[in-house]
């Protein structure tokens, strides 16, 4: 009797060990390491609304390739073009949730987290790209770092979206009188509504994968973009007029879940923030590149483009001014310095 009870005790106590073990191998498991130690690679999401020919989406396959090879695969990358996976405001709550661990919005989004942030979008705030790069690059883009803190993302570089331009299909335009009345699609950012209230135009919000078909169906008459983005989603089908006044240089976040690149080695969060660094030189690059030959295409498809002079940009430049004097009043005169100092 005492024999097979002791049988049955040795019997229980291998079964406990067993389950044990699984235990552990099932804990190793769910943190990305397997049971000899080794980690398991994790798989870095990345979303962005443009079209696969955008200097955005090209720099982002270097990305990849970059990232994947100096990580020796223990990361790899999926990329969703085409706002695969939402417009702008729902790449950025994705991203704020874990969903995606990447993104590249419109910085006019942000907005929704601090308003002052609002700041990129003032119109003719930088005299031209290289001043804009050295403001996000410096101390304009380390204050929107801290401002966007604590919302479960950083940034962690600044791509150029290209200077945004204004198309229609109703007259050219030369000076801010060419704009009344006129209904133009804006992004939802209180500073592009404001601007072309301003201006005296009919701001209509409108989720950029609507866009195409507002202004087929002429719900909206004109729109404000880069012109590489115009020639990539096709607007010269359903627009007839391209004026150059550049009046925004616009930015796309490096927008990163905060929770995933921290658990992250520091090697590999290291080797992600430089990738993410070679990612901003490479891609404004190819924008720059690409918007001086998209122009002439835009033109050769039947769009007809015309370039603001130097009297008629400052025009515009003057238009505006009314706006700047509510947004200091709002928001203090020290971000508008600062930006201005860049421009030196």
């Amino acid at each position: 009797m005492k024999k097979a009870l002791s049988i049955i005790l040795a019997a229980a106590m291998a079964l406990s060990l067993v389950a044990c073990g699984n235990s552990s191998n099932e804990t190793a498991s769910a943190s990305g390491a397997s049971s000899s130690g080794a980690a398991s690679s994790v798989t870095l999401k990345v979303g962005h609304i443009e079209a696969e020919d955008r200097s955005t989406h090209k720099a982002l396959l270097q990305f990849k390739d970059e990232l994947e090879e100096k990580t020796g695969g223990r990361i790899t990358v999926e990329i969703f073009p085409n706002g695969e996976l939402g417009g702008d405001e729902e790449l950025c709550e994705a991203v704020a949730m874990g969903t995606i661990q990447m993104a590249l919005p419109s910085s006019s989004v942000l907005t929704a987290y601090n308003e002052q942030i609002g700041i990129l979008d003032m119109p003719y705030l930088f005299k031209d790209a290289q001043s804009a790069f050295n403001a996000l690059d410096g101390e304009l883009g380390a204050q929107i770092d801290q401002w966007i803190a604590g919302h479960g993302f950083v940034s962690l570089g600044y791509l150029y979206n290209g200077p945004r331009c204004t198309t229609n299909n109703v007259r050219p335009i030369y000076t801010p009188d060419d704009l009344k009345g006129l209904k133009i699609r804006v992004m939802s950012s209180p500073v592009f509504i404001r601007m072309y209230e301003v201006l005296g135009a009919n701001p209509t919000p409108m989720s950029f994968s609507e866009l195409y078909t507002g202004m087929q169906q002429n719900v909206v008459e004109g729109q404000e973009n880069p012109p590489t983005l115009i020639y990539a989603s096709g607007f010269q089908q359903v627009q007839k007029y391209l004026t150059l006044d550049e009046h925004v240089h616009n930015f796309l976040p490096i927008l990163t879940n905060e929770a995933w690149l921290n658990s992250l080695s520091a090697e590999d969060q290291a080797i992600v923030k430089e990738c993410c660094a070679d990612m901003v030189t490479n891609q404004r690059k190819i924008e720059l590149e690409d918007n001086e030959t998209i122009v002439g295409k835009l033109e050769a498809e039947g769009m007809e483009v015309n370039e603001l002079t130097a009297d008629q940009y400052q025009a515009f430049v003057d238009a505006i001014q009314p706006m700047y004097d509510e947004y200091k009043a709002a928001w203090g005169t020290e971000i508008f310095d600062l930006a201005a100092s860049f421009n030196s």
